[in-house]
């Protein structure tokens, strides 16, 4: 299946941190500026193209601080060229306002995402994360204004009418970058599982990269069928803190590592970011 990549290239993404695992959970959760830059680099050292970052206070919480997000950029850039993804999610204790804040950082990329989710567990259970249709349209708007290209986010098939409704009104360009969450229960996403991804694809509008985020112990068995597919991956302690069952994983670098040894089992070797910048259509930097 042609998505806009060759066949024998994969754009590998890391999500080292996230809103919602911390070091309780795995203590190798990179959280402050320094550990995520050093993180983000030993993973570009192992494939990875694209770091999608989360910033986090002094004492661990999730914060909008444009400063803290320049403060990763700077140093990542310090080391090397990963495409700079930040997070327009944040964090389930941020506003609206808040969320965007991240894009004055000058990220090439930012995640955006496409309907409106309920939280179903844990302390923010019952409520809803919004996504509005004029939310996401003032979001892509104030990347369009920046030159950042979205990231598009579905958790489930009534997403991908939002997808659709975007680039119908000339809201994205092409290629258009769709990255398909799953299994993340906790905010309402589909399984994940095979039917549920090949079924997504099946539905994905032409000239559409798609990247797998699959969460959980899925991680690497949707990862890798995203891949055969023709698609790309995302891994990381975001999503995923273990390595196996009952194994928590030493660092974020570890999973690049193993996903990218099965990509070029499969004929795939990872794309450099460069690579990956011209397959998505961005500037080399």
């Amino acid at each position: 299946m042609d998505r806009g990549i060759p066949p024998d290239k994969v754009i590998i993404t890391v999500a080292q941190t996230g809103a919602i695992t911390n070091k309780s959970l795995n203590p190798n959760v990179p959280e402050q500026p320094a550990e995520i830059a050093d993180s983000a680099y030993d993973c570009y050292n192992e494939g990875a193209a694209i770091c999608h970052i989360h910033a986090r206070d002094a004492s661990g919480e999730n914060t909008s601080e444009i400063g803290i997000f320049r403060d990763i950029h700077g140093r990542i850039r310090e080391k090397c060229n990963l495409i700079l993804q930040d997070s327009t999610g944040g964090g389930p204790n941020l506003s609206q306002e808040e969320r965007i804040r991240c894009l004055d950082a000058g990220p090439e990329m930012a995640s955006l995402n496409m309907g409106t989710l309920m939280r179903v567990s844990g302390p923010y259970k019952g409520i809803p994360w919004s996504n509005m249709p004029q939310e996401i349209d003032y979001y892509v708007g104030e990347m369009a204004k920046r030159g950042i290209k979205p990231e598009m986010e579905v958790y489930s098939h009534a997403m991908l009418a939002e997808v659709r409704r975007l680039i119908a009104d000339g809201l994205v360009g092409k290629p258009y970058y769709v990255n398909m969450v799953l299994g993340m229960r906790y905010q309402g996403a589909e399984p994940a599982t095979p039917d549920t991804l090949a079924s997504m694809v099946r539905q994905l509008p032409a000239e559409a990269i798609f990247n797998c985020t699959a969460v959980g112990s899925a991680q690497t068995s949707l990862g890798t069928m995203a891949m055969i597919m023709g698609g790309c991956v995302r891994v990381g302690l975001e999503d995923n803190i273990y390595y196996r069952k009952g194994e928590l994983a030493e660092s974020n670098a570890q999973l690049v590592a193993r996903m990218a040894r099965i990509a070029r089992e499969l004929g795939k070797e990872p794309a450099t970011p460069d690579e990956a910048r011209q397959y998505l259509g961005l500037k080399n930097i």
